[in-house]
């Protein structure tokens, strides 16, 4: 009888780590390409070469998505000293989206009254 409780156990560990394993590649498919994006937006921003550089080594090198998410307000600075806060604020809002339901909720975007 003690076979049956370790099997159900065990069956049901290996579910768990099975769709563990799926949300562990989703999370790093989002992460490849939420960092794609910030680089794409630097790049299009015209930025001086110095200053480019070091933000986008930042971003290469981010290990995980919530080094992603403290970078976009740099990455914001960034596009807005070259092409103004409101083409800034479209390209970090389309990047800002990719992370729904990726973070925890303590991380994410609060509501805005000021729009």
């Amino acid at each position: 009888m003690n076979w049956i409780p370790s099997s159900l156990v065990t069956g049901m560990q290996s579910l768990f780590n099975g769709q563990s394993g799926i949300q562990e590649a989703r999370v790093q498919m989002a992460l490849e390409d939420i960092r794609a994006a910030m680089l794409e937006g630097l790049s299009e921003s015209r930025l001086g070469a110095a200053s480019a550089s070091k933000l986008e080594l930042r971003v290469t090198h981010a290990s995980d998505l919530q080094d992603l998410w403290y970078l976009r307000g740099d990455v914001m600075a960034a596009i807005a000293s070259m092409d103004g806060e409101a083409i800034a604020r479209r390209k970090l809002d389309q990047i800002s989206d990719m992370f729904r339901g990726l973070l925890p909720k303590s991380l994410t975007s609060r509501p805005s009254s000021l729009g």
